[in-house]
């Protein structure tokens, strides 16, 4: 029996298909979506299998019936017409420049224009684009396909730049506009993208896409559902089982653990990153594939600059129109952790349109905390990963005056700009910390008006802390003893202390613990 072809980093239908890799069949709803509308956006994080989409689309708008043999499609399409495929990628380029963008489109314009023809009339980019869609249908006879990769690739690079992404915006949007001013000479578009530029930007204008980004009939349009992965992966979750001494069932469970739950509807059931899952796969280990292609630090920096409460992750809460756009990104940062996958829906009310957020699983869970340590504590990048093993050893081992000289140092130096908000700044270190700790040990926290209190279980030691803010650590200590706090665990035997911490605004840091066992 041969062993199964994982096709990572491949995002050609035809390589996949001609090269004999795995392929999820999308057939069957990508049939749905060209024979019920005519312009589309879709919405998805970064290597999420849009590009495979694009591809897809492409071979079965080029009428390549072979690619399709075995699929739903075969059964389903009978004519096989051939139409005109005008695809742009926008994604493999870097866009600092206003010029690196007409760059892009100008070799996109010249390629169609050598199938095509060209007018000397036509003058920049969007007039050019109108041009050839109008030659394309006329010289072929069949109305046009406009399939767009990455359309806003361009203005995600320019943020922070608010002159460049004005001026990527204006191109865009006159560029895009072809999609509703040559509605007489078009059979289809779809535009890709990680967020939705809406409102006074590109598409103010084209009011015509039908945006299907959160509707339960196309949530796994692009992802693997677990259904998928039991049907198509079977052989490839024992190898990895095998690998990691797993049983298939213990397996099942790890992967969805690490890289299931993602959810772009209400209702819908949770989705598996195809990126994660074919690595793990393919290398037979557990990892961060996804996570470790790249972070933007844009998006630590709207966190920072927002002042946003990092508690707020693990339940965000958000609704159906905010999470369609990202045009108040500097105050509200949410929309866009949602649309690039650091958020997922995890619940839905349907009375007030409200979706509950938060992390999708373990894998971008523990990366993105882990990213953020070093953003809001005197923790370098390189050291963080070593700070964290150490400080976990300590807590493991009863080392409660250097775990505790070690969360001090986490406090030291605080960053100018965040001393106007201390409280919310403490807050937030100690909850990265602390979920940081809840990955390799047990540990809940809870929160309420200036004070912290805190559960760590290890194998042999119970932390019960009390983190007061401007207090003293008596007063804390005392907390503990008079709310009864060790009372949960008085017939357990592994070795209890109580902790009381003081945390003040005046030294902007850990100003003092005791210690009672």
């Amino acid at each position: 029996m041969r062993s199964m072809i994982y096709p990572v980093g491949i995002q050609s239908f035809e390589e996949i298909r001609k090269g004999d890799y795995c392929y999820v069949d999308k057939t069957a709803q990508i049939y749905q979506l060209v024979k019920t509308g005519k312009y589309y956006f879709l919405s998805r994080p970064r290597r999420f299998g849009k590009s495979l989409l694009i591809s897809t689309l492409e071979a079965y708008f080029q009428g390549k019936k072979e690619l399709f043999h075995g699929l739903a499609m075969e059964a389903l399409e009978k004519e096989w017409t051939t139409y005109p495929v005008l695809h742009l990628d926008l994604n493999a380029q870097k866009y600092d420049t206003p010029e690196a963008l007409i760059h892009v489109l100008e070799e996109n314009l010249q390629y169609w224009e050598s199938l095509y023809g060209a007018s000397e009339s036509e003058i920049g980019v969007a007039r050019r684009f109108n041009g050839v869609i109008r030659r394309a249908a006329e010289k072929t006879g069949k109305n046009v396909v406009v399939l767009v990769d990455e359309y806003d690739k361009p203005m995600l690079q320019a943020i922070g730049n608010e002159a460049l992404l004005t001026e990527y915006r204006n191109t865009l949007k006159a560029f895009y506009g072809a999609l509703k001013s040559m509605d007489a000479y078009l059979r289809f578009a779809l535009l890709t993208g990680v967020t939705k530029f809406s409102k006074i930007s590109v598409f103010s204008d084209l009011n015509n896409l039908e945006d299907i980004s959160l509707q339960q009939a196309y949530n796994n349009l692009c992802g693997i559902t677990e259904q998928e992965l039991l049907e198509n992966f079977e052989e490839g979750i024992r190898v990895l089982g095998q690998h990691n001494e797993m049983a298939y069932e213990e397996t099942c469970k790890s992967l969805r653990q690490w890289y299931d739950g993602y959810h772009f509807s209400g209702h819908a059931g949770g989705l598996y990153n195809p990126f994660s899952l074919l690595n793990a796969l393919k290398s037979r280990e557990f990892g961060s594939y996804w996570f470790e292609t790249g972070t933007p630090t844009f998006l630590v920096e709207l966190l920072l600059r927002s002042h946003y409460d990092l508690h707020r992750l693990t339940e965000e809460l958000a609704t159906a129109d905010s999470l369609s756009g990202i045009d108040t990104m500097e105050t509200n940062p949410v929309p866009i952790l949602y649309q690039s996958g650091y958020l997922t829906i995890k619940g839905y009310d349907k009375r007030f349109r409200t979706y509950t957020l938060g992390f999708p699983n373990r894998e971008v869970e523990e990366g993105f905390i882990k990213f953020l340590l070093p953003f809001y504590s005197a923790t370098s990048k390189a050291d963080s990963a070593f700070e964290i093993v150490n400080f976990v050893h300590e807590v493991e081992n009863g080392k409660i005056d250097a775990f505790m000289r070690r969360l001090q140092s986490f406090f030291s130096d605080t960053p100018y700009e965040l001393v106007r908000d201390l409280e919310l700044h403490y807050q937030n270190v100690l909850f990265i910390v602390f979920k940081l700790l809840g990955f390799y040990t047990q540990a809940e926290y809870h929160t309420s008006e200036g004070r912290i209190d805190l559960v760590v279980k290890t194998d042999k030691y119970i932390y019960v802390m009390e983190f007061k803010l401007n207090g003293t650590a008596e007063e804390a200590l005392k907390q503990i003893n008079d709310k009864h706090y060790a009372l949960p665990f008085a017939t357990d035997t592994r070795k209890l202390y109580k902790l009381g911490v003081n945390f003040s605004l005046v030294t902007r840091g850990i100003e003092k613990w005791l210690v009672e066992s």
